[in-house]
């Protein structure tokens, strides 16, 4: 799961931790407790003791169905950024006006590969749980990597050729990873609806298709990418950027808004216009490093061809830096006289 986030803080836990205390305020829930603790409004509010904290399956299931319909589960892995809020706020939305919205915060050891940083990625229950209050979210699972993978899986989600391509060449096993642990989320929380953000446009197709092609019941929302000031789009990396790194790496929203532009040229004319900008930025200092520029159909995730008309996906993947980044727009392309 890839909704990342934008601080590690002094709170960090470490590996695979995601910490063992609880916010002032904070409920935690005791799997024999059999309904909320004092103090909950019900529906969609928390009221001022704010969400209820379950780190068991067990405690999940103790107020899970006493919550109100529809519980809206927003998955994340943690220390929630701007992006997040953005998926928290549709969520309350969409659970009005009897429903709950439910966050899951954990990260899963089974999507980061060999060498990647799932170590150090930013660790910040205490300051997640005092977003979801201010959110309204009713209930946060923090599980263990434990409580979710009890034994190594042996049986995992195939994402199918979708899951191959782009990110699922240049990281290997990623989305079976994601896929894996959604689908387990999705049993354990029982939701009506999950709220996932764009700028993972890969993953949200993919997450789709498994809801789809698996009866899973499940309704998924999307929300729109979410930029800082300067057009970054918020991530759960930007916190591992230098000041130098983070003005290389604007290249990739600069791209994306130069390839759109040039929609009404075809796709030929779309890369072009994103990969002069993307050949500038790898010529600075620090270089932007590509991975990948691709147009492609929205559905399949394959390129577009030359004459191709309708809708299609600009996706950029590159490093500045140590750091690699991802970004996407949506294009139409029109017909050339």
């Amino acid at each position: 799961m890839s909704t990342g986030a934008d601080a590690a803080g002094a709170g960090s836990t470490g590996s695979g931790s995601t910490g063992t205390g609880t916010r002032a305020g904070t409920r935690a829930v005791s799997a024999g407790a059999g309904r909320p603790a004092a103090g909950h409004t019900g529906a969609s509010g928390t009221g001022a003791a704010g969400p209820l904290l379950a780190r068991t399956r067990a405690e999940l299931e103790a107020v899970r169905d006493r919550l109100g319909r529809p519980v809206v589960l927003v998955p994340t892995m943690g220390a929630l950024h701007q992006g997040h809020r953005a998926l928290l706020r549709r969520a309350r939305e969409m659970s009005m006006p009897n429903g709950c919205v439910v966050v899951s915060v954990f990260v899963n050891p089974l999507q980061f590969g060999a060498g990647e940083d799932f170590g150090r990625y930013p660790r910040a229950l205490e300051r997640d749980l005092a977003a979801c209050a201010e959110e309204g979210v009713a209930a946060v699972f923090a599980p263990s990597r434990e409580e979710i993978y009890p034994e190594e899986p042996l049986v995992t989600v195939d994402p199918g050729p979708v899951g191959r391509l782009l990110e699922g060449s240049s990281r290997p096993g990623f989305f079976c990873g994601v896929l894996t642990v959604v689908l387990k989320l999705f049993h354990i929380a029982t939701p009506d609806v999950a709220v996932f953000g764009q700028k993972d446009a890969q993953q949200l197709a993919l997450v789709r298709r498994m809801t789809a092609d698996l009866d899973l019941d499940v309704h998924i929302a999307a929300v729109p990418i979410v930029r800082d000031p300067d057009g970054l789009a918020v991530s759960s990396r930007n916190v591992y950027l230098s000041p130098e790194d983070r003005s290389t790496a604007l290249a990739l929203s600069r791209a994306l808004q130069a390839g759109a532009g040039a929609a009404g040229s075809g796709p030929v004319g779309v890369l072009a216009a994103a990969g002069a900008v993307l050949d500038n930025a790898a010529a600075a200092d620090p270089p932007l490093a590509l991975d990948y520029l691709a147009l492609v159909d929205p559905v399949t995730f394959t390129a577009v061809g030359d004459r191709y008309e309708g809708p299609a996906l600009l996706l950029v993947a590159a490093r500045a830096g140590a750091t690699r980044l991802i970004d996407n727009a949506r294009v139409t392309l029109a017909g050339r006289p």
